[in-house]
């Protein structure tokens, strides 16, 4: 039997290609806590990317934004925002709203949580969230220098403990190229996520976003991505490793996807147009999610 290889294409944005296109957009959805506003600012970022998700007024019940949404046809959601001075999400607070949306409206609920505390790993436990995903940083100068944030690398090894710890399904992501382009302590991060039974890893590449510090920024080449893709998969031979939403367009989107299905990697969000086609030559079996990539552990054991 092939090997199935997934694509996702979830409704933060609108997504079709001849291959495979969203049919319901709304099946999942990302909800930003703090609406536009983060208080980091990172230098790759500024907020832009809180910009795709659904903005939660102050005052607002997340827990109603998700009722509507579930109405419209959802079956997941993340709950997202901006991050505080000390790098968390503001999460603890709405423990009992995401244990509502998930026992009362049926919904996958997916966090987004920054840097984690120990209140903060209890209640998402306590809650039954089905997943957290977090960027996990392997060097001191991106943490100051790209976060504007004060903490260290073993900050982002506490959270990782502390999720495991409560039993909380971890999804770290770590971005290629965080350091304006360069390699800086992605080795680290990987070395850090594999010292955990994480649920998923997903990989995503510095973009160049117009108006932030990173605008001219070129990330690495698509060679040594492809290298990573390849460590990484070595070293979670049995843990999901996916090629998420965020990555530069054009022909080196192309490139990187195609180095995705090369290193062996399990799914690919928002896939370039070819690459279904590329896996088929290679021999894989395409499965079409319109969930969030970091639901592949969910799907492999049936409940999504």
């Amino acid at each position: 039997m092939a090997r199935p290889i997934y694509f996702y294409a979830p409704g933060l944005k609108s997504y079709q290609t001849p291959e495979f296109r969203q049919h319901t957009p709304a099946a999942f959805t990302a909800v930003s806590v703090t609406g536009n506003s983060c208080a980091l600012s990172c230098d790759h970022c500024q907020g832009q990317l809180l910009r795709h998700m659904r903005p939660l007024p102050e005052g607002a019940s997340l827990f109603a934004a998700c009722q509507q949404l579930a109405r419209k046809g959802a079956k997941g959601v993340l709950v997202s925002g901006g991050a505080g001075p000390a790098g968390d999400v503001p999460l603890t607070p709405l423990a009992e709203e995401l244990s509502r949306i998930k026992n009362e409206l049926g919904l996958r609920v997916l966090v987004h949580t920054g840097l984690v505390d120990a209140p903060q790993a209890q209640a998402l436990a306590e809650a039954g969230v089905d997943g957290a995903l977090l960027d996990v940083i392997g060097a001191e100068d991106t943490i100051s220098q790209v976060y504007h944030l004060e903490a260290g690398v073993e900050d982002y090894q506490r959270s990782l403990s502390l999720l495991s710890e409560y039993g909380v399904p971890s999804m770290p992501h770590i971005v290629l190229g965080l350091h304006y382009g360069h390699w800086l302590g992605e080795e680290a991060a990987l070395d850090m996520v594999a010292e955990f039974p994480v649920a998923a890893l997903v990989l995503v590449v510095i973009t160049p976003l117009d108006g932030t510090p990173m605008e001219g920024v070129e990330p690495p080449p698509t060679g040594e991505l492809e290298a990573f893709f390849r460590h990484a998969r070595a070293a979670l031979p049995a843990t999901p490793v996916l090629l998420g939403c965020t990555r530069p367009m054009g022909d080196v989107k192309v490139g990187i996807d195609r180095a995705a299905v090369n290193a062996g990697l399990d799914g690919i969000a928002y896939p370039a147009q070819g690459t279904v086609r590329y896996a088929r030559r290679k021999g894989l079996q395409p499965i079409f999610s319109e969930t969030c990539c970091a639901m592949l552990p969910l799907e492999i054991q049936g409940g999504a």
